[in-house]
């Protein structure tokens, strides 16, 4: 039975509770899924509870904004010691500079006479760290956009006139922080940025041990030659839909993206749980 090793819930920028999203992915047949919401791991306890309840797998994860001169880099984090002190200590460290940076951002839009408020934001955001998307569903309720979309390509998106920059590791961080917290690391969606293949040897190098083979957007092409780096440097395949809740993040939909049992096995021996 297949696994979905990318999913977010409410307790960062997805829109559903965790335990919503496991029961979803039970009906629908998965036997696992990996909890891997942005800089947080709240929402693991909750997802792994429900999944004892009904049965089904829950891999904690996490899944890390990094940047470097190249650009911007994910990396995710299968199995990790969500309890670890140093690991929630820097993601406390994220979050604190993701509330500063939408109050920025919110101080921008008003000088625009763009009208919303740090509390409609926060409010938005609710136990999650605000972030471009709770800002772009306020702009949507108030008028400002059309469409979440729209919102970030008028106002949110790099270059447009209310971004803020936000705190990031780099990618040799991240990569290090998830294995000292006994996790795995693996890099996410490389189809979808640049400049990723110069780094991979590096991130090897550093400790990973995985590439996120199966997403929504990669071509049939892309797969192929990602599965041909797994093979060269013995990296883990890995897949996941992106989840971010039901018509959220270009309607990736739960399982849009799967892989069989057996990676979630690969990482369990990686991880050293088996």
């Amino acid at each position: 039975m297949p696994a979905d090793l990318h999913v977010h819930t409410i307790a960062s920028d997805g829109t559903e509770e965790p335990a919503s999203v496991v029961k979803k992915a039970k009906e629908i047949g998965l036997q696992a899924i990996a909890i891997t919401d942005h800089d947080t791991v709240n929402g693991v306890p909750p997802a792994l509870a429900a999944g004892k309840e009904l049965n089904l797998e829950v891999v904690p994860g996490v899944e890390l904004s990094t940047e470097n001169e190249r650009g911007e880099f994910h990396l995710l984090g299968y199995f990790i010691d969500f309890r670890s002190p140093e690991l929630n200590a820097r993601l406390e460290h994220i979050r604190n500079h993701r509330v500063e940076r939408a109050l920025k951002m919110v101080c921008k839009l008003r000088e625009m006479g763009v009208a919303i408020s740090p509390e409609q934001v926060l409010s938005e955001a609710g136990r999650a760290a605000p972030g471009r998307p709770h800002i772009a569903r306020v702009l949507v309720r108030e008028g400002f956009a059309g469409t979440p979309g729209e919102a970030f390509s008028r106002f949110l998106s790099r270059n447009s006139p209310a971004y803020v920059p936000r705190f990031k590791y780099s990618p040799l961080e991240a990569v290090q922080l998830i294995a000292r917290s006994k996790g795995v690391p693996v890099l996410a969606h490389p189809g979808l940025v640049a400049g990723w293949d110069r780094l991979l040897l590096a991130l090897v190098e550093a400790g990973l041990k995985g590439v996120e083979v199966y997403y929504p957007a990669h071509t049939p092409e892309q797969v192929e030659y990602f599965l041909e780096l797994c093979r060269k440097y013995r990296l883990i395949p890995t897949g996941g839909s992106d989840y971010h809740g039901q018509n959220q993040k270009n309607n990736c939909f739960l399982a849009a993206a799967t892989v069989s049992y057996t990676s979630v096995q690969l990482l369990k021996e990686a991880s050293g749980c088996l």
